[in-house]
Protein backbone atom coordinates (compact mmCIF):
# COMPACT_ATOMS: atom_id res chain seq x y z
CA UNK A 1 0.00 0.00 0.00
CA UNK A 2 1.36 3.41 -0.97
CA UNK A 3 2.07 5.64 2.02
CA UNK A 4 0.24 8.95 1.98
CA UNK A 5 2.54 11.99 1.87
CA UNK A 6 2.34 13.98 5.09
CA UNK A 7 3.53 17.60 5.13
CA UNK A 8 3.53 20.42 7.64
CA UNK A 9 0.40 21.70 5.92
CA UNK A 10 -1.42 18.44 6.71
CA UNK A 11 -0.79 18.98 10.42
CA UNK A 12 -3.39 21.26 12.02
CA UNK A 13 -0.86 22.26 14.70
CA UNK A 14 1.72 23.30 12.10
CA UNK A 15 -0.84 25.14 9.95
CA UNK A 16 -2.04 27.18 12.90
CA UNK A 17 1.52 27.78 14.11
CA UNK A 18 2.35 29.30 10.72
CA UNK A 19 -0.79 31.42 11.01
CA UNK A 20 0.19 32.51 14.53
CA UNK A 21 3.60 33.73 13.32
CA UNK A 22 2.00 35.77 10.53
CA UNK A 23 -0.72 37.11 12.84
CA UNK A 24 1.76 38.18 15.54
CA UNK A 25 3.79 40.07 12.93
CA UNK A 26 0.65 41.88 11.77
CA UNK A 27 -0.35 42.49 15.40
CA UNK A 28 2.91 44.40 15.92
CA UNK A 29 2.55 46.32 12.66
CA UNK A 30 -1.03 47.34 13.50
CA UNK A 31 0.21 48.83 16.75
CA UNK A 32 2.76 50.98 14.95
CA UNK A 33 0.26 51.94 12.23
CA UNK A 34 -1.87 53.81 14.78
CA UNK A 35 0.84 54.65 17.33
CA UNK A 36 0.14 58.41 17.17
CA UNK A 37 -3.65 58.15 16.80
CA UNK A 38 -4.53 58.17 20.52
CA UNK A 39 -2.17 61.09 21.20
CA UNK A 40 -3.32 63.51 18.49
CA UNK A 41 -3.96 66.10 21.20
CA UNK A 42 -0.38 65.71 22.50
CA UNK A 43 1.04 66.09 18.99
CA UNK A 44 -0.79 69.40 18.72
CA UNK A 45 0.27 70.67 22.15
CA UNK A 46 3.91 69.44 22.07
CA UNK A 47 4.82 69.45 18.36
CA UNK A 48 2.41 72.11 16.95
CA UNK A 49 0.68 69.67 14.59
CA UNK A 50 -2.77 71.00 13.71
CA UNK A 51 -5.41 68.66 12.23
CA UNK A 52 -4.22 69.28 8.67
CA UNK A 53 -0.62 68.41 9.56
CA UNK A 54 -1.75 65.36 11.52
CA UNK A 55 -4.02 64.17 8.69
CA UNK A 56 -1.36 64.78 6.04
CA UNK A 57 1.18 62.76 8.02
CA UNK A 58 -1.30 59.92 8.63
CA UNK A 59 -2.28 59.82 4.96
CA UNK A 60 1.40 59.65 3.97
CA UNK A 61 1.45 56.00 5.01
CA UNK A 62 -0.05 54.99 1.67
CA UNK A 63 1.42 57.76 -0.54
CA UNK A 64 4.17 55.68 -2.21
CA UNK A 65 1.83 52.71 -2.54
CA UNK A 66 -0.67 54.82 -4.46
CA UNK A 67 1.38 57.28 -6.49
CA UNK A 68 4.58 55.30 -7.09
CA UNK A 69 2.55 52.09 -7.52
CA UNK A 70 4.68 50.32 -4.94
CA UNK A 71 1.86 47.92 -4.07
CA UNK A 72 1.72 46.73 -7.67
CA UNK A 73 5.48 46.21 -7.51
CA UNK A 74 5.02 44.37 -4.21
CA UNK A 75 2.49 42.06 -5.85
CA UNK A 76 4.93 41.31 -8.67
CA UNK A 77 7.69 40.62 -6.11
CA UNK A 78 5.33 38.31 -4.23
CA UNK A 79 4.36 36.36 -7.35
CA UNK A 80 7.97 36.23 -8.58
CA UNK A 81 9.90 35.65 -5.33
CA UNK A 82 7.30 33.93 -3.17
CA UNK A 83 5.81 34.34 0.28
CA UNK A 84 8.80 33.87 2.55
CA UNK A 85 11.20 36.27 0.79
CA UNK A 86 8.52 38.96 0.58
CA UNK A 87 7.56 38.49 4.23
CA UNK A 88 11.12 39.13 5.49
CA UNK A 89 11.56 42.03 3.06
CA UNK A 90 8.34 43.66 4.27
CA UNK A 91 9.44 43.31 7.90
CA UNK A 92 12.77 45.01 7.18
CA UNK A 93 11.11 47.87 5.25
CA UNK A 94 8.62 48.46 8.10
CA UNK A 95 11.47 48.68 10.63
CA UNK A 96 13.44 51.22 8.54
CA UNK A 97 10.37 53.44 8.20
CA UNK A 98 9.63 53.12 11.90
CA UNK A 99 13.12 54.25 12.88
CA UNK A 100 12.83 57.37 10.68
CA UNK A 101 9.46 58.23 12.22
CA UNK A 102 10.90 57.80 15.71
CA UNK A 103 13.73 60.22 14.95
CA UNK A 104 11.26 62.77 13.55
CA UNK A 105 9.29 63.06 16.79
CA UNK A 106 12.27 62.71 19.14
CA UNK A 107 13.94 65.49 21.12
CA UNK A 108 17.11 64.94 19.05
CA UNK A 109 15.36 66.22 15.93
CA UNK A 110 14.07 69.41 17.56
CA UNK A 111 16.46 72.30 16.98
CA UNK A 112 18.72 70.26 14.70
CA UNK A 113 20.06 71.36 11.34
CA UNK A 114 17.86 68.75 9.73
CA UNK A 115 14.79 70.39 11.24
CA UNK A 116 15.86 73.72 9.74
CA UNK A 117 16.41 72.11 6.33
CA UNK A 118 12.99 70.46 6.28
CA UNK A 119 11.35 73.68 7.47
CA UNK A 120 12.77 75.53 4.46
CA UNK A 121 12.43 72.77 1.88
CA UNK A 122 9.83 70.35 0.44
CA UNK A 123 7.20 73.07 0.63
CA UNK A 124 6.52 72.73 -3.08
CA UNK A 125 6.48 69.39 -4.93
CA UNK A 126 6.24 69.98 -8.71
CA UNK A 127 3.38 68.09 -10.33
CA UNK A 128 1.92 66.75 -7.12
CA UNK A 129 1.22 70.28 -5.85
CA UNK A 130 -0.73 71.17 -9.01
CA UNK A 131 -2.77 67.98 -8.72
CA UNK A 132 -3.49 68.70 -5.05
CA UNK A 133 -1.94 65.42 -3.86
CA UNK A 134 1.38 66.64 -2.47
CA UNK A 135 2.52 64.86 0.73
CA UNK A 136 3.83 68.16 2.17
CA UNK A 137 2.73 71.78 2.13
CA UNK A 138 3.93 75.27 3.03
CA UNK A 139 3.91 75.69 6.80
CA UNK A 140 3.84 71.98 7.63
CA UNK A 141 5.99 71.37 10.74
CA UNK A 142 9.39 69.84 9.90
CA UNK A 143 8.84 67.00 12.35
CA UNK A 144 5.58 66.13 10.58
CA UNK A 145 7.37 66.10 7.21
CA UNK A 146 10.08 63.68 8.37
CA UNK A 147 7.52 61.57 10.22
CA UNK A 148 5.55 61.44 6.96
CA UNK A 149 8.65 60.24 5.08
CA UNK A 150 9.19 57.48 7.61
CA UNK A 151 5.51 56.58 7.52
CA UNK A 152 5.63 56.34 3.71
CA UNK A 153 8.41 53.75 3.95
CA UNK A 154 6.64 51.91 6.76
CA UNK A 155 3.46 51.95 4.65
CA UNK A 156 5.27 50.22 1.79
CA UNK A 157 6.34 47.48 4.18
CA UNK A 158 3.04 47.03 6.01
CA UNK A 159 0.94 46.83 2.86
CA UNK A 160 3.46 44.42 1.33
CA UNK A 161 3.13 42.39 4.52
CA UNK A 162 -0.66 42.48 4.21
CA UNK A 163 -0.77 40.93 0.74
CA UNK A 164 1.98 38.48 1.71
CA UNK A 165 0.10 37.27 4.79
CA UNK A 166 -3.09 36.84 2.74
CA UNK A 167 -1.17 34.82 0.16
CA UNK A 168 0.56 32.81 2.89
CA UNK A 169 -2.77 31.86 4.46
CA UNK A 170 -4.09 30.73 1.07
CA UNK A 171 -0.93 28.65 0.64
CA UNK A 172 -1.26 26.91 4.01
CA UNK A 173 -5.07 26.63 4.23
CA UNK A 174 -6.36 26.24 0.66
CA UNK A 175 -9.13 23.63 0.62
CA UNK A 176 -9.31 23.78 4.39
CA UNK A 177 -10.43 26.47 6.89
CA UNK A 178 -9.43 29.47 4.72
CA UNK A 179 -12.03 31.98 5.93
CA UNK A 180 -11.64 30.86 9.55
CA UNK A 181 -7.86 31.29 9.25
CA UNK A 182 -8.13 34.75 7.68
CA UNK A 183 -10.71 35.84 10.19
CA UNK A 184 -8.62 34.55 13.10
CA UNK A 185 -5.49 36.28 11.78
CA UNK A 186 -7.30 39.60 11.54
CA UNK A 187 -8.90 39.12 14.95
CA UNK A 188 -5.49 38.72 16.57
CA UNK A 189 -3.90 41.46 14.48
CA UNK A 190 -6.65 43.90 15.45
CA UNK A 191 -5.87 43.43 19.09
CA UNK A 192 -2.95 45.63 18.09
CA UNK A 193 -5.42 48.51 17.80
CA UNK A 194 -6.53 48.06 21.42
CA UNK A 195 -2.92 47.61 22.56
CA UNK A 196 -1.94 50.82 20.80
CA UNK A 197 -4.85 52.78 22.30
CA UNK A 198 -3.90 51.69 25.82
CA UNK A 199 -0.12 51.86 25.73
CA UNK A 200 0.69 54.74 23.37
CA UNK A 201 -0.66 57.40 25.81
CA UNK A 202 0.76 55.35 28.70
CA UNK A 203 4.33 55.63 27.40
CA UNK A 204 3.92 59.25 26.26
CA UNK A 205 2.80 60.34 29.74
CA UNK A 206 5.14 58.05 31.68
CA UNK A 207 7.23 60.04 34.16
CA UNK A 208 7.03 63.73 34.94
CA UNK A 209 7.43 64.99 31.37
CA UNK A 210 5.22 64.17 28.38
CA UNK A 211 7.33 62.74 25.54
CA UNK A 212 5.55 61.44 22.44
CA UNK A 213 8.74 59.79 21.13
CA UNK A 214 8.49 57.13 23.85
CA UNK A 215 5.27 55.92 22.25
CA UNK A 216 6.94 55.60 18.85
CA UNK A 217 9.95 53.84 20.44
CA UNK A 218 7.54 51.26 21.87
CA UNK A 219 6.21 50.70 18.35
CA UNK A 220 9.72 50.33 16.90
CA UNK A 221 10.55 47.58 19.40
CA UNK A 222 7.43 45.73 18.26
CA UNK A 223 8.50 46.10 14.61
CA UNK A 224 11.73 44.31 15.56
CA UNK A 225 9.60 41.49 16.94
CA UNK A 226 7.52 41.44 13.73
CA UNK A 227 10.68 41.00 11.68
CA UNK A 228 11.73 38.09 13.90
CA UNK A 229 8.31 36.44 13.41
CA UNK A 230 8.71 36.68 9.63
CA UNK A 231 12.20 35.18 9.82
CA UNK A 232 10.92 32.18 11.80
CA UNK A 233 8.09 31.81 9.27
CA UNK A 234 10.72 31.89 6.48
CA UNK A 235 12.31 28.65 7.69
CA UNK A 236 8.95 27.00 8.36
CA UNK A 237 7.70 27.84 4.88
CA UNK A 238 10.94 26.63 3.31
CA UNK A 239 10.50 23.28 5.08
CA UNK A 240 6.98 22.99 3.65
CA UNK A 241 8.23 23.55 0.11
CA UNK A 242 10.96 20.95 0.56
CA UNK A 243 8.25 18.44 1.54
CA UNK A 244 5.81 19.27 -1.25
CA UNK A 245 8.40 19.81 -3.96
CA UNK A 246 6.81 23.15 -4.82
CA UNK A 247 9.17 25.83 -6.12
CA UNK A 248 9.03 29.10 -4.21
CA UNK A 249 9.80 31.04 -7.39
CA UNK A 250 7.14 30.89 -10.10
CA UNK A 251 7.85 28.95 -13.27
CA UNK A 252 5.92 31.44 -15.39
CA UNK A 253 7.29 34.99 -15.39
CA UNK A 254 4.94 37.81 -14.50
CA UNK A 255 3.25 39.37 -17.52
CA UNK A 256 1.38 42.66 -17.79
CA UNK A 257 -1.43 40.66 -19.33
CA UNK A 258 -1.95 39.09 -15.88
CA UNK A 259 -3.15 42.45 -14.59
CA UNK A 260 -5.44 42.69 -17.60
CA UNK A 261 -7.00 39.34 -16.68
CA UNK A 262 -7.70 40.60 -13.17
CA UNK A 263 -9.10 43.96 -14.26
CA UNK A 264 -11.43 42.32 -16.78
CA UNK A 265 -13.32 40.61 -13.96
CA UNK A 266 -16.47 42.52 -12.97
CA UNK A 267 -16.64 40.64 -9.69
CA UNK A 268 -13.08 41.70 -8.88
CA UNK A 269 -13.94 45.37 -9.40
CA UNK A 270 -16.99 45.19 -7.17
CA UNK A 271 -14.99 43.51 -4.40
CA UNK A 272 -12.15 46.03 -4.80
CA UNK A 273 -14.48 49.05 -4.67
CA UNK A 274 -16.30 47.60 -1.67
CA UNK A 275 -12.93 47.24 -0.02
CA UNK A 276 -11.85 50.84 -0.60
CA UNK A 277 -15.17 52.27 0.56
CA UNK A 278 -15.39 50.10 3.66
CA UNK A 279 -11.81 50.42 4.81
CA UNK A 280 -11.78 54.17 4.10
CA UNK A 281 -14.61 54.52 6.61
CA UNK A 282 -12.73 52.51 9.25
CA UNK A 283 -8.95 52.99 9.20
CA UNK A 284 -8.92 56.80 8.80
CA UNK A 285 -11.59 56.99 11.52
CA UNK A 286 -9.32 55.02 13.88
CA UNK A 287 -6.70 57.74 13.56
CA UNK A 288 -9.14 60.37 14.83
CA UNK A 289 -11.47 58.27 17.01
CA UNK A 290 -9.79 59.03 20.35
CA UNK A 291 -9.78 62.76 19.64
CA UNK A 292 -13.42 62.54 18.51
CA UNK A 293 -14.33 60.99 21.87
CA UNK A 294 -12.29 63.63 23.72
CA UNK A 295 -14.33 66.30 21.94
CA UNK A 296 -17.74 64.67 22.49
CA UNK A 297 -17.54 63.07 25.93
CA UNK A 298 -17.49 64.73 29.33
CA UNK A 299 -14.47 62.99 30.82
CA UNK A 300 -12.64 63.71 34.05
CA UNK A 301 -9.24 62.04 33.95
CA UNK A 302 -8.32 60.39 37.24
CA UNK A 303 -5.68 62.08 39.40
CA UNK A 304 -2.21 60.65 38.80
CA UNK A 305 -1.70 60.14 42.54
CA UNK A 306 -4.66 57.74 42.76
CA UNK A 307 -4.96 54.10 41.68
CA UNK A 308 -7.15 55.02 38.69
CA UNK A 309 -4.61 57.56 37.46
CA UNK A 310 -1.50 55.47 38.07
CA UNK A 311 0.46 53.16 35.80
CA UNK A 312 -0.56 49.93 37.54
CA UNK A 313 -4.18 50.21 36.42
CA UNK A 314 -3.03 50.33 32.78
CA UNK A 315 -1.40 46.91 33.05
CA UNK A 316 -4.37 45.45 34.96
CA UNK A 317 -6.85 46.78 32.40
CA UNK A 318 -4.79 45.41 29.53
CA UNK A 319 -4.65 41.97 31.16
CA UNK A 320 -8.43 42.05 31.55
CA UNK A 321 -8.72 43.01 27.88
CA UNK A 322 -6.58 39.99 26.97
CA UNK A 323 -8.85 37.83 29.12
CA UNK A 324 -11.85 39.07 27.11
CA UNK A 325 -10.06 38.31 23.83
CA UNK A 326 -8.72 34.89 24.86
CA UNK A 327 -11.95 33.62 26.43
CA UNK A 328 -14.19 34.82 23.59
CA UNK A 329 -11.81 33.60 20.88
CA UNK A 330 -11.15 30.14 22.33
CA UNK A 331 -14.85 29.58 23.01
CA UNK A 332 -15.26 29.24 19.23
CA UNK A 333 -13.07 26.14 19.22
CA UNK A 334 -14.43 24.41 22.33
CA UNK A 335 -16.23 21.14 21.63
CA UNK A 336 -17.69 20.95 25.12
CA UNK A 337 -20.92 22.97 25.36
CA UNK A 338 -20.46 23.68 29.07
CA UNK A 339 -16.91 24.92 28.52
CA UNK A 340 -18.05 27.06 25.58
CA UNK A 341 -20.79 28.74 27.64
CA UNK A 342 -18.40 29.19 30.57
CA UNK A 343 -15.76 30.86 28.38
CA UNK A 344 -18.31 33.21 26.83
CA UNK A 345 -19.69 34.11 30.26
CA UNK A 346 -16.17 34.82 31.52
CA UNK A 347 -15.56 37.01 28.45
CA UNK A 348 -18.77 39.02 29.07
CA UNK A 349 -17.92 39.56 32.74
CA UNK A 350 -14.35 40.60 31.87
CA UNK A 351 -15.67 42.98 29.20
CA UNK A 352 -18.02 44.65 31.68
CA UNK A 353 -15.16 45.03 34.18
CA UNK A 354 -12.92 46.45 31.45
CA UNK A 355 -15.55 49.01 30.42
CA UNK A 356 -16.13 50.04 34.04
CA UNK A 357 -12.39 50.55 34.52
CA UNK A 358 -12.25 52.67 31.37
CA UNK A 359 -15.04 54.86 32.74
CA UNK A 360 -13.29 55.21 36.11
CA UNK A 361 -10.02 56.20 34.43
CA UNK A 362 -11.81 58.86 32.38
CA UNK A 363 -9.62 58.57 29.28
CA UNK A 364 -10.91 58.40 25.71
CA UNK A 365 -8.17 56.04 24.56
CA UNK A 366 -9.18 53.31 27.02
CA UNK A 367 -12.80 53.67 25.90
CA UNK A 368 -11.99 53.28 22.20
CA UNK A 369 -9.71 50.32 22.97
CA UNK A 370 -12.82 48.08 23.10
CA UNK A 371 -13.09 48.51 19.31
CA UNK A 372 -11.65 45.12 18.31
CA UNK A 373 -12.92 43.04 21.24
CA UNK A 374 -16.31 42.01 19.83
CA UNK A 375 -14.62 41.44 16.48
CA UNK A 376 -12.20 39.00 18.14
CA UNK A 377 -15.16 37.05 19.48
CA UNK A 378 -17.25 36.83 16.32
CA UNK A 379 -14.71 36.88 13.46
CA UNK A 380 -13.90 33.15 13.83
CA UNK A 381 -17.65 32.42 13.98
CA UNK A 382 -18.24 34.38 10.77
CA UNK A 383 -15.21 32.83 9.08
CA UNK A 384 -16.37 29.34 10.03
CA UNK A 385 -19.85 30.17 8.74
CA UNK A 386 -18.49 31.34 5.37
CA UNK A 387 -16.32 28.20 5.13
CA UNK A 388 -19.29 25.87 5.68
CA UNK A 389 -22.39 27.88 4.66
CA UNK A 390 -21.19 30.72 2.41
CA UNK A 391 -23.18 34.01 2.20
CA UNK A 392 -20.05 36.22 1.91
CA UNK A 393 -21.78 38.88 -0.21
CA UNK A 394 -24.69 39.09 2.25
CA UNK A 395 -22.27 39.61 5.14
CA UNK A 396 -20.65 42.52 3.32
CA UNK A 397 -24.06 44.20 3.02
CA UNK A 398 -24.77 43.74 6.73
CA UNK A 399 -21.34 45.17 7.58
CA UNK A 400 -22.00 48.26 5.46
CA UNK A 401 -25.37 48.85 7.12
CA UNK A 402 -23.85 48.65 10.62
CA UNK A 403 -21.10 51.02 9.50
CA UNK A 404 -23.65 53.67 8.46
CA UNK A 405 -25.56 53.38 11.74
CA UNK A 406 -22.40 53.70 13.86
CA UNK A 407 -20.99 56.80 12.14
CA UNK A 408 -24.36 58.57 12.24
CA UNK A 409 -24.63 57.72 15.94
CA UNK A 410 -21.21 59.28 16.57
CA UNK A 411 -22.21 62.34 14.52
CA UNK A 412 -25.66 63.13 15.91
CA UNK A 413 -26.50 61.06 19.00
CA UNK A 414 -23.25 61.01 20.98
CA UNK A 415 -22.97 64.86 21.13
CA UNK A 416 -26.43 64.95 22.76
CA UNK A 417 -24.91 63.27 25.83
CA UNK A 418 -22.30 66.00 26.31
CA UNK A 419 -22.50 66.79 30.00
CA UNK A 420 -23.68 63.31 30.96
CA UNK A 421 -20.51 61.39 31.72
CA UNK A 422 -22.11 57.96 32.24
CA UNK A 423 -24.65 58.30 29.40
CA UNK A 424 -22.06 59.42 26.87
CA UNK A 425 -19.63 56.64 27.80
CA UNK A 426 -22.35 53.96 27.52
CA UNK A 427 -23.40 55.19 24.06
CA UNK A 428 -19.74 55.34 23.02
CA UNK A 429 -18.98 51.82 24.24
CA UNK A 430 -22.00 50.26 22.52
CA UNK A 431 -21.38 52.06 19.23
CA UNK A 432 -17.66 51.22 19.20
CA UNK A 433 -18.37 47.54 19.89
CA UNK A 434 -20.91 47.36 17.05
CA UNK A 435 -18.50 49.16 14.70
CA UNK A 436 -15.83 46.60 15.56
CA UNK A 437 -18.30 43.81 14.88
CA UNK A 438 -19.13 45.26 11.46
CA UNK A 439 -15.41 45.46 10.73
CA UNK A 440 -15.04 41.74 11.39
CA UNK A 441 -17.43 40.94 8.55
CA UNK A 442 -14.93 42.12 5.93
CA UNK A 443 -11.94 39.80 6.53
CA UNK A 444 -14.25 36.86 7.12
CA UNK A 445 -16.23 37.46 3.92
CA UNK A 446 -14.19 39.56 1.48
CA UNK A 447 -10.62 38.28 1.50
CA UNK A 448 -11.45 34.56 1.11
CA UNK A 449 -13.58 35.50 -1.92
CA UNK A 450 -10.62 36.73 -3.98
CA UNK A 451 -9.31 33.22 -4.89
CA UNK A 452 -12.76 32.53 -6.37
CA UNK A 453 -12.40 35.47 -8.76
CA UNK A 454 -8.87 35.05 -10.20
CA UNK A 455 -6.46 32.33 -11.27
CA UNK A 456 -4.26 30.91 -8.49
CA UNK A 457 -1.05 31.97 -10.29
CA UNK A 458 -1.93 35.66 -10.00
CA UNK A 459 -3.52 35.75 -6.55
CA UNK A 460 -0.61 37.86 -5.27
CA UNK A 461 -1.14 40.44 -8.00
CA UNK A 462 -4.90 40.40 -7.37
CA UNK A 463 -4.44 41.11 -3.67
CA UNK A 464 -1.90 43.81 -4.57
CA UNK A 465 -4.37 45.53 -6.90
CA UNK A 466 -7.12 45.45 -4.27
CA UNK A 467 -4.74 46.82 -1.65
CA UNK A 468 -3.60 49.53 -4.11
CA UNK A 469 -7.19 50.62 -4.76
CA UNK A 470 -7.83 50.48 -1.01
CA UNK A 471 -4.74 52.60 -0.36
CA UNK A 472 -6.14 55.43 -2.47
CA UNK A 473 -8.88 55.80 0.15
CA UNK A 474 -6.48 55.30 3.05
CA UNK A 475 -4.30 58.12 1.69
CA UNK A 476 -7.17 60.47 0.86
CA UNK A 477 -9.50 60.26 3.84
CA UNK A 478 -7.12 60.94 6.76
CA UNK A 479 -6.14 64.06 4.84
CA UNK A 480 -9.78 64.99 4.12
CA UNK A 481 -10.85 64.47 7.73
CA UNK A 482 -8.07 66.81 8.90
CA UNK A 483 -8.92 69.45 6.35
CA UNK A 484 -12.66 69.25 7.05
CA UNK A 485 -11.98 69.55 10.78
CA UNK A 486 -9.93 72.71 10.31
CA UNK A 487 -12.40 74.21 7.80
CA UNK A 488 -15.45 73.55 9.99
CA UNK A 489 -13.80 74.65 13.24
CA UNK A 490 -12.35 78.01 12.23
CA UNK A 491 -13.65 79.59 15.44
CA UNK A 492 -11.45 77.30 17.54
CA UNK A 493 -8.41 77.97 15.36
CA UNK A 494 -9.01 81.74 15.54
CA UNK A 495 -9.36 81.64 19.33
CA UNK A 496 -6.11 79.73 19.61
CA UNK A 497 -4.30 82.22 17.37
CA UNK A 498 -5.64 85.08 19.47
CA UNK A 499 -4.45 83.40 22.65
CA UNK A 500 -7.97 83.00 24.04
CA UNK A 501 -7.49 79.24 24.43
CA UNK A 502 -4.31 77.17 24.54
CA UNK A 503 -3.38 74.40 22.09
CA UNK A 504 -4.30 71.68 24.59
CA UNK A 505 -7.85 73.02 25.02
CA UNK A 506 -8.23 73.56 21.27
CA UNK A 507 -7.18 69.96 20.55
CA UNK A 508 -10.18 68.61 22.49
CA UNK A 509 -12.81 71.13 21.32
CA UNK A 510 -13.42 70.16 17.68
CA UNK A 511 -16.86 69.52 16.18
CA UNK A 512 -16.64 66.19 14.32
CA UNK A 513 -20.13 66.16 12.76
CA UNK A 514 -19.16 66.70 9.10
CA UNK A 515 -16.20 64.30 8.99
CA UNK A 516 -18.45 61.59 10.46
CA UNK A 517 -21.24 62.32 7.94
CA UNK A 518 -18.63 61.99 5.19
CA UNK A 519 -17.63 58.54 6.51
CA UNK A 520 -21.29 57.48 6.78
CA UNK A 521 -21.72 58.34 3.08
CA UNK A 522 -18.93 55.87 2.30
CA UNK A 523 -20.99 53.24 4.10
CA UNK A 524 -24.04 54.08 1.97
CA UNK A 525 -21.98 53.66 -1.21
CA UNK A 526 -20.59 50.35 0.11
CA UNK A 527 -24.11 49.10 0.86
CA UNK A 528 -25.25 49.90 -2.69
CA UNK A 529 -22.22 48.08 -4.13
CA UNK A 530 -22.90 45.11 -1.85
CA UNK A 531 -26.42 44.82 -3.25
CA UNK A 532 -25.02 44.99 -6.81
CA UNK A 533 -22.34 42.39 -5.97
CA UNK A 534 -24.93 39.95 -4.67
CA UNK A 535 -27.00 40.39 -7.83
CA UNK A 536 -23.94 39.89 -10.08
CA UNK A 537 -22.89 36.82 -8.08
CA UNK A 538 -26.33 35.29 -8.55
CA UNK A 539 -26.29 36.00 -12.28
CA UNK A 540 -22.69 35.04 -13.08
CA UNK A 541 -22.30 32.26 -10.47
CA UNK A 542 -19.08 33.66 -9.01
CA UNK A 543 -19.49 31.46 -5.97
CA UNK A 544 -19.34 34.25 -3.37
CA UNK A 545 -22.47 32.98 -1.63
CA UNK A 546 -21.19 29.40 -1.71
CA UNK A 547 -19.15 27.76 1.10
CA UNK A 548 -15.36 27.51 0.82
CA UNK A 549 -15.31 23.91 2.04
CA UNK A 550 -17.25 21.58 -0.26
Amino acid sequence: MEEKLTTLRDSAAMRWTALLLLALAMFCSYIFMDILSPIKDLMQSTRDWDSTAFGTMQGAETFLNVFVFFLIIAGIILDKMGVRFTAVLSGAVMLIGGLIKYYAVSEAFMGSGLETWFTNHLNYIPGFQELGVAPFYEGMPASAKVAALGFMIFGCGVEMAGITVSRGIVKWFKGRETALAMGSEMALARLGVATCMIFSPFFAKLGEKVDVSRSVAFGVVLLCIALMMFIVYFFMDKKLDSQTGEAEEKDDPFKISDIGKILSSGGFWLVALLCVLYYSAIFPFQKYAVNMLQCNLTLTEADASTFWGGSTVTIIQYLIMLAVAICSFTSNFSKNKTAKVGLMAAAVVALVVYCWMGYMRGTAETIFAVFPLLAVAITPILGNYVDHKGKAASMLMIGSLLLIICHLTFAFILPQFKGSAAGGVIVAYLTILVLGASFSLVPAALWPSVPKLVDEKIIGSAYALIFWIQNIGLWLFPLLIGKVLDKTNTDIIDQMKQGLIDAETAATSYNYTWPLVMLACLGVAALILGIVLKAVDKKQHLGLEEPNIK
